[in-house]
């Protein structure tokens, strides 16, 4: 069966509405155990914030910041300002950025479980590592094995959910991983607010813990099928038929097979995927490749997540009370990622981004202009005026957990023709990594140089990219991975890039299912 002229570019015929099968208990338990790989992230970001609070850990690593935190008169905005306690942070997401450049051929050529696996194991020898930590290089040596786990991670979990699931649910199951990806940052806080009891090894047991959902992963890699995508990307035919009736829970799969093979054979066909990806005809793939993530973190929620127990800290919330309200903003993360996976698959990707993004914009300039008037170097907020800025970070923790968190990961991970699908996914983790590693880094000075400047910094940022939302992004509900490339050329936009680049393609060869 001739498959058009589009090569490369991905499947060119349309056979979404051929599609059949029913959503089976089997896919849904493949995706839940998969989405785990979420969870190690998301402990990782919760548990780092509270750790570097507790006064155990800072006297033992950073005994510069362990002093100045003592001292009353230090500014409220620049007592944690340390670049090595920053490293410590942002060390893992440098490795994993390494990581996940590694990770895409091994995707690409072992499949999707290989690099689960590999994720877990890497993550379980960091948290034991972190545990057992008597000096500053191991400490280190520990988070970097801990960003190998997640670049791994990251680079596999969104492509096997995306290709597990059925079209019309494509959107809600792939949010299983930013819905792990919650529960374990939401969990790191609560398990940050009981080992802030335990004096003096706490923050071992915070750290140690990484490996409960590290053991999770790695199980479950070795449990789950592998994709039908990836099989017969590997020649495994038959094999990736059997799965594929198995997941959809029918035989008549025929033509959500020949989109398979047909984007099979083109896969095969391209040798250099990183090189194949930077051509015109990929272009609407690529920017949002690097966009989306970027965004994701240039929305400020990071720096929240990260350093919750710090910030609140440095608004005068004292001990506990700091714990606790990172917490509650964990809790409503999670929460509201539930909001996303009920409404995305009805409602779409963009409408949910662009709504979000305004949310959180009020959200930021609320709080700014709050603390540029009631909270000084000197002083504390009252009583009432943390009450509100709780609750309005709160709001805007809500508003990213049900638009650009989960979906900063779906969209590029549904995006992408075959061929370059698991290069893709490695830029997009990519830059998602580097700008947090970038952020990470840098939250400490920036807090410090920018005070209450730093929301309006980030309010800034939503801004942009929400214009760049309802200007570039199309509406992706509903059409099936492997048909992709016909939305990019009815774009209003983008059609003119993918249209005059067509003659880049090469026609796809004859395959034996027959017209």
């Amino acid at each position: 069966m001739a498959g058009g002229s589009f090569g490369p570019a991905g499947v060119a015929k349309e056979r979404a509405d051929q599609y059949q099968g029913r959503v089976t208990a089997y896919v849904i338990i493949s995706c839940i155990v998969a989405a785990v790989g979420g969870s190690i992230f998301g402990y990782d970001i919760g548990i780092s914030g509270g750790v570097t609070s507790m006064d155990e850990f800072l006297e033992k690593f950073f005994k510069t910041v362990y002093k100045k935190k003592q001292h009353a008169h230090e500014s409220n905005y620049c007592k944690y300002n340390n670049q090595g306690l920053a490293a410590f942070t942002s060390s893992l997401y440098l490795s994993g950025l390494v990581a996940t450049l590694i990770a895409s051929p091994i995707t690409r050529r072992y499949g999707r479980r290989i690099s689960i696996i590999i994720g877990g194991l890497s993550f379980l020898i960091g948290a034991a590592l972190n545990a057992s930590a008597v000096d500053l290089g191991m400490l280190l040596l520990g988070r970097i094995m801990l960003g190998v786990g997640i670049g791994f991670g990251n680079q596999a979990v969104p492509l096997y959910l995306s290709e597990m699931a059925p079209t019309h649910l494509r959107g809600g199951l792939n949010m299983m991983f930013q819905l792990a990806t919650t529960m374990g940052i939401f969990t790191a806080n609560m398990v940050n607010y009981g080992t802030s009891k335990l004096h003096p090894w706490g923050w071992r047991l915070s750290l140690g813990l990484a490996a409960a959902p590290a053991l999770l992963m790695t199980v479950g890699g070795l449990l789950l099928p592998e994709t039908p995508n990836s099989l017969i990307e590997q020649g495994r035919r038959e094999k990736g038929r059997q799965v594929l009736e198995r997941i959809r829970g029918t035989k008549n799969v025929d033509a959500e097979f020949e989109d398979m093979v047909d984007a099979s054979e083109l896969a095969n066909s391209i040798k250099h995927p990183f090189r194949n990806i930077l051509k015109r005809r990929n272009r609407p793939q690529l920017i949002m490749a690097i966009f989306m993530p970027m965004f994701q973190i240039l929305t400020g929620i990071n720096s929240i997540l990260f350093y919750a127990p710090v910030l609140f800290q440095s608004m005068g919330f004292k001990g506990n009370a700091s714990l606790i309200s990172s917490a509650l903003t964990g809790a409503v993360l999670c929460s509201s990622t539930g909001v996303s996976i009920a409404l995305v698959d009805k409602w779409g990707r963009r409408p949910l981004l662009i709504v979000g993004g305004i949310q959180m914009i009020v959200c930021q300039i609320i709080v700014a202009t709050i603390l540029g008037l009631k909270f000084g170097n000197d002083q504390e907020l009252t009583k009432g005026y943390s009450i509100v800025v709780v609750t309005v970070i709160c709001l805007f923790v809500a508003a990213f957990g049900w638009s650009w968190g989960p979906l900063g990961w779906t969209v590029p991970s549904e995006i992408f023709p075959l061929e370059t699908r698991s290069a893709g996914q490695s830029i997009t983790v990519a830059v998602n990594l580097f700008f947090t590693f970038v952020i990470a880094q840098s939250f400490l000075s920036l807090l410090c140089a920018l005070k209450f400047g730093f929301f309006l910094f980030f309010a800034g940022c939503v801004t942009i990219m929400t214009i760049f939302v309802y200007i570039f992004l199309p509406e992706t509900k509903g059409v099936p991975i492997e048909e992709m490339i016909l939305m990019w050329q009815k774009h209003w936009f983008w059609k003119k890039i993918v249209s005059e680049h067509s003659d880049e393609s090469v026609v796809k060869p004859e395959n034996s299912l027959g017209a």
